[in-house]
C-alpha cells in the first residue's frame, strides 16, 4: 500500500530533452549540409565489448528516443546517410567496415561511439586490434565516453540531423 501511495503521490518523472548541439557544431555541416532534417543511421560493431550497445539502445529507447530528432536504425548501408562504429577495430572487421563505408551512398557521415572507436580504449596495442574507427574510415563525428551516455549519443545524432 505504501508503494502505490508513493507512485500517486511523486506522479509521472521524465528526463529533460538533451541541450541543442552548438549553431557552429558540426564543423562538417557544410559537407552535408543534404543530411538535414533527418538521418538514417547503420550501426556497426567493429569489436566492441557491447557496452556501447547498450547504450545507443537506450538512446533509440523510450526515455531518449533519438527518432523524435529525425534519426533512425536501418537495416542496409545502401539505405543509409550515416555509420554509427562502436569498438575498436578487429583485424576481422577492418575489411567489412569498408565495404559497409563504401556500400552508404554520398553524402555520408561516420560517428565513432565510444572511446574503443575513438583511440582503441583499454584495447590499445592488442595484437587482434587493428586500430581507431579514423584508421579504417574517416570520422566525422567523435562520441567521447566508456560508454558515452545516451545523451551524448543523442546530441552528436541531433547535430547531424541539423536539430
Amino acid at each position: 500500500m505504501g508503494l502505490l501511495r508513493k507512485i500517486i503521490k511523486t506522479g509521472r518523472v521524465a528526463e529533460p530533452a538533451p541541450p541543442k548541439p552548438e549553431a557552429d557544431q558540426p564543423e562538417h555541416r557544410a559537407e552535408l549540409g543534404q543530411l538535414a532534417g533527418s538521418v538514417q543511421v547503420r550501426h556497426v560493431d567493429a569489436g566492441s565489448c557491447n557496452g556501447c550497445e547498450v547504450e545507443i539502445g537506450s538512446a533509440f529507447g523510450p526515455v531518449y528516443d533519438a527518432e523524435r530528432y529525425g534519426a533512425r536504425l536501418v537495416a542496409s548501408p545502401r539505405h543509409a546517410d550515416a555509420l554509427l562504429v562502436t569498438g575498436p577495430v578487429t583485424r576481422n572487421m577492418t575489411e567489412p567496415l569498408r565495404r559497409t563505408y563504401d556500400a552508404v551512398p554520398a553524402p555520408k557521415a561516420v560517428i565513432a561511439v565510444g572511446d574503443c572507436a575513438r583511440n582503441c580504449g583499454v584495447f590499445a596495442g592488442a595484437y587482434g586490434v587493428t586500430g581507431a574507427v579514423r584508421d579504417v574510415v574517416p570520422v566525422d563525428v567523435e562520441v567521447a565516453g566508456c560508454p558515452p551516455r545516451p545523451e551524448a549519443i543523442v546530441e552528436a545524432l541531433r547535430g547531424l540531423a541539423g536539430r
